[in-house]
């Protein structure tokens, strides 16, 4: 299983940039899928989640800003940022807990990852 992000790069204060995220391999199926954040010198932190139903989370720092998104057909995440500040500076990772088959009918459940993208807000 492989998570592709894309988007990312530099913006400034106050503009919008969008982050996709796209699942591939051998998928059972996908529970939770969601972007992660990590800063220089910081613990990497949650930024907003979306379930398989479709229900969200998000960090108290980016609600009302940040939307997350999901396509469940395609395996795919997006999450659209908007009035960004520049302590929304980090790379991104985009995360899924995915049920993969195994062989023959088994499945087992595991966390991905993807490579992580920089965004940077400039003031």
């Amino acid at each position: 299983v492989q998570l592709q992000a894309s988007g990312g790069g530099l913006v400034q204060a106050g503009g919008s940039l969008r982050l996709s995220c796209a699942a591939s391999g051998s998928i059972f199926s996908i529970n939770d899928m969601g972007w992660y954040r990590q800063a220089p010198g910081k613990e990497r932190e949650l930024v907003a989640t979306i379930s398989s139903g479709l229900v969200t989370n998000y960090a108290d720092s980016v609600k009302g800003r940040f939307t997350i998104s999901r396509d469940v057909a395609k395996n795919t995440v997006d999450l659209q940022m908007s009035i960004l500040k520049p302590e929304d500076t980090a790379v991104y990772y985009c995360g899924a807990e995915v049920r993969v088959r195994g062989k023959g009918w088994s499945t087992y459940l595991s966390r991905y990852w993807g490579q992580g993208t920089q965004v940077t807000v400039s003031s």
